[in-house]
């Protein structure tokens, strides 16, 4: 059974930062590019960030890039999301999900099923 576990959000002021960590079990890890999505309330949700299954290949969002950074470690199972910079419209539930958000939608035109999905971290910034 997939199971990807988020933790780091917290309540930040704007400029702040934070990092979130994404621990998974349950398949192999090495073998799946991650992707950090964010929702915030009556938003549609948005990729933000993905990572490949080695580590060597990043990719962030617009609105993201140049403020968080993603990486991984294999032999912990986890990935991470530095976020810097925080801004309000940051704020947002933040969630992993086993896969490429952008390449499986491109492809199926749908996100990957929740079962893949974590529970999510919250994340908010306000002065």
């Amino acid at each position: 059974e997939v199971q990807l576990t988020e933790s780091g959000g917290d309540l930040v002021q704007p400029g702040g930062s934070l990092k979130l960590s994404c621990v998974a079990s349950g398949f192999t890890f090495t073998s799946y590019s991650i992707t950090w999505v964010r929702q915030a309330p009556g938003k549609d949700v948005e990729w933000v960030s993905i990572i490949d299954s080695r580590g060597q290949r990043t990719y962030y969002s617009d609105s993201v890039k140049g403020r968080f950074t993603i990486s991984r470690d294999n032999a912990k199972n986890t990935v991470y999301l530095q976020l810097d910079g925080l801004k309000t419209e940051d704020t947002a539930m933040y969630y992993c999900v086993m896969d490429d958000v952008r390449k499986y939608y491109a492809e199926r035109n749908e996100f990957p099923p929740r079962k893949n999905w974590g529970q999510g971290t919250q994340v908010t910034v306000s002065s």
